[in-house]
């Protein structure tokens, strides 16, 4: 067993010892059904732990930078959230963290701590901060804490110290109604234009953020955590249903293809498909490459039979009524996002939808 696999074991253990613990359950399973208010958290790799609050994954990088999160869940479960992040903050600090290159003195050497010179006298490190907040997209379970999680974070802009900043895609927020704004403290702080762009290291990683054009939308992005091998997908890749393709906010069944043939590009195996790159969707189980070959296998499929159907020239009705998904319903097919909404959004956004 490695150090870091003791680090994070020491840490989950800890976690479940702290007061409260019912509702921060650290365990490999199946994420909750939506609407449950049970926080979930699950140690991934090196500095990332999986949280999942009311069925929305969210990750967290948690180091001698502070903590940066991917996604802040729904509104409904801000309080909740930011109380287990304290408890799993202060559960990583107490055990140490994960042991980091001395490669260059930006990363810094362990052993240039006083706390390790003299552990008798000094008091524990504090927890860090939250810094910083990624959306992967702007969809209401996945950015609805985002005003109370920021202003509960601390960044340093300058001398004054601000809440935490949030940081998405310039078209993750473009599709908001205009009837129901965000709040300003809600969108982002900073957006990024163009295919990608590098938060530089954090947390003795390098954090890269890549813009999936036309997929769940047109502003979801992948943030991938380069040096614990993890990426964080959103919606991109939903384990628990079909791929929600919003075509109002410019998805596409194209795209989110495409999304997925980059992940498994982009991943790293580590013996016949099986782990390797640990990918975190936006809703369901942890996964690796084999899991995401055979979501972009089933929605490959999906978007062949609705094609093969429009040539026939059966129209919309007609392809619901064949119920050409039911040999995946049974896995993809019991939530609200229905088989007949996915079958919808793929024939309006493919290649070969008609009018």
């Amino acid at each position: 067993m490695t150090m870091k696999t003791l680090t994070a074991a020491a840490a989950a253990a800890a976690l479940l010892a702290l007061p409260g613990h019912a509702n921060v359950v650290a365990q490999r399973q199946s994420a909750p059904a939506p609407g449950n208010d049970v926080v979930r958290v699950l140690p991934v790799r090196g500095n990332i732990w999986m949280i999942n609050a009311g069925g929305s994954n969210i990750v967290a990088s948690i180091g001698k930078d502070g903590v940066l999160l991917v996604d802040t869940g729904g509104a409904a479960m801000s309080e909740k959230l930011l109380a287990a992040l304290q408890q799993l903050n202060r559960a990583v600090t107490a055990t140490g963290m994960p042991q980091k290159s001395c490669v260059g003195v930006v990363q810094g050497c362990s052993w240039w701590n006083s706390s390790t010179f003299l552990p008798a006298t000094a008091a524990p490190a504090a927890p860090k901060p939250i810094v910083g907040i990624v959306n992967t997209s702007f969809d209401a379970d996945h950015m609805g804490g985002n005003v109370a999680v920021s202003a509960a974070g601390r960044s340093h802009v300058g001398i004054a110290p601000l809440d935490a900043w949030i940081m998405a895609h310039e078209k993750a927020p473009s599709h908001q109604p205009k009837s129901s704004p965000l709040p300003p403290a809600a969108g982002p702080s900073e957006a990024y234009e163009g295919d990608s762009f590098k938060l530089n290291f954090f947390n003795g990683e390098g954090v890269v953020l890549w813009h999936m054009p036309a997929a769940h939308t047109d502003g979801d992005t992948i943030v991938q955590f380069r040096g614990s091998e993890v990426l964080a997908a959103g919606d991109v890749l939903n384990m628990t249903s079909y791929p929600v393709i919003d075509v109002e906010k410019g998805g596409s069944i194209d795209g989110v293809v495409k999304a997925l043939n980059w992940i498994l590009d982009v991943a790293v195996v580590e013996h016949m498909m099986e782990g390797g790159t640990l990918i975190i969707p936006g809703h369901g189980r942890l996964t690796d490459s084999a899991d995401v070959a055979y979501y972009r296998d089933m929605v490959t499929i999906m978007r062949d039979r609705v094609r093969a159907a429009v040539k026939k020239g059966m129209t919309l009705q007609q392809i619901k009524a064949a119920k050409i998904t039911r040999d995946y319903d049974g896995r993809f097919g019991k939530t609200s996002y229905t088989p007949d909404m996915f079958i919808e959004a793929v024939y309006k956004s493919c290649s070969c939808a008609k009018s």
